[in-house]
């Protein structure tokens, strides 16, 4: 199949041209539109589809809940959405619970139902963190670093887990970095972590910086904390929330200059995301959605409520480059699961999901495997 006259995002910018999809991948991708006939897509914009790396749920759905299909409910949301694949956050709670809903990923992940988002791997959010920085996370099932236990939920789900969290000032978490990154990526996360011990979990093997600045001590100019040590070291991406809600647009601009090339846009999205105000469950703590914002009873600030191709838009407004915020969205945090060989751009061999949107990148239509998602 041959689509042309479109404005295709390829190497990190647009260039009009056309391209061809076979067997559901991209086969070539042309500067130039063949007089041959085929899909005339009228100067549109063609993006990746989006991946999201951090996502807990939507449409009244949580992927701790271990429901198969509620995870499906999740998936099909997120397709339509223009997230073409997604690693779905596991909360901080007992093992069990969490061996229950790995077992629902891995089947979803084998299974890649039409119409659904591809899981391409799991975000093991806690429970080896801090309690002062624990945010919307349930105290009663916070652990130490525990290699063993990890490895046993690694293998129960076949490896799909891609990114496991860790605050570096708890005992052991220097050594769980060096273990665990031999199996995926290892995210510095819900910590209350100075300098130093920040530095060594990222120089044993951490990578990656989960949800900047929520959730970890802020910047200070003698205390540079978590994030000072994340930003001088080029190997770590960090997260970043940009629902309005988590972080100031200044905050959000300043992210994307600590940390140029290296920013991971993420949803961070509850089961609340797509659904009206009211009250949730967030890992067995009520959560309240009023006006967009979704927090617990003390007030706290959980999860957004806002998918990844609003979070990726709100970017844009608030003064990233168009461009940056696409790779954000769609390259990078396919890095951080493994996953770039297959997903996150518009490259020939590689499955051929992708967003038509128009210039300001309204969604207009999400095909994967390039066939067409229903709205």
């Amino acid at each position: 199949m041959l689509y042309k006259n479109v404005n295709i995002f390829v190497d990190g910018r647009f260039q009009h041209g056309s391209f061809r999809v076979e067997n559901g991948r991209f086969t070539e991708i042309l500067n130039t539109v063949p007089a041959e006939d085929g899909t005339d897509l009228q100067g549109a914009y063609v993006i990746p589809g989006l991946v999201d790396v951090h996502n807990h749920g939507n449409s009244g759905a949580d992927f701790s809940d271990g429901d198969y299909d509620g995870l499906v409910k999740m998936a099909t949301y997120l397709a339509k959405n223009g997230i073409t694949s997604f690693a779905p956050a596991s909360m901080t709670l007992p093992y069990e619970t969490l061996e229950k809903a790995f077992a629902a990923g891995k089947r979803l992940h084998d299974a890649q139902p039409e119409g659904c988002s591809r899981l391409m791997g799991i975000h093991m959010e806690g429970p080896y963190f801090s309690e002062k920085r624990k945010g919307a996370q349930n105290a009663a099932y916070l652990k130490l670093p525990d290699f063993d236990g990890f490895r046993k939920l690694y293998d129960s789900c076949g490896g799909l887990v891609r990114i496991v969290d860790v605050a570096p000032e708890l005992e052991g978490a220097a050594e769980f970095a060096a273990q665990a990154k031999k199996l995926c990526t290892v995210s510095v996360a819900h910590t209350d972590t100075e300098y130093e011990d920040a530095a060594k979990a990222f120089d044993a093997g951490a990578s990656h910086l989960t949800h900047l600045y929520n959730t970890m001590p802020g910047i200070h100019h003698r205390k540079p904390g978590p994030i000072g040590a994340a930003s001088e070291r080029e190997n770590v991406i960090a997260e970043l929330i940009c629902d309005g809600q988590h972080v100031h647009e200044s905050a959000v601009r300043m992210a994307f200059r600590l940390f140029p090339g290296r920013i991971c846009l993420i949803s961070d999205a509850l089961r609340c995301c797509g659904m009206p105000d009211g009250e949730y469950e967030l890992g067995g703590q009520q959560v309240f959605l009023k006006g967009g914002i979704a927090r617990l009873a003390d007030d706290t600030i959980a999860g957004s409520a806002t998918n990844l191709f609003a979070c990726m838009r709100k970017a844009v407004s608030f003064g990233i480059k168009k461009e940056q915020a696409i790779l954000s969205a769609t390259l990078i945090p396919a890095r951080q699961i493994g996953a770039d060989k297959e997903i996150g751009s518009i490259e020939t061999g590689k499955l051929a999901d992708f967003v038509v949107c128009n210039q300001a990148l309204e969604l207009m239509q999400v095909y994967m495997s390039g066939q067409p998602i229903s709205a």
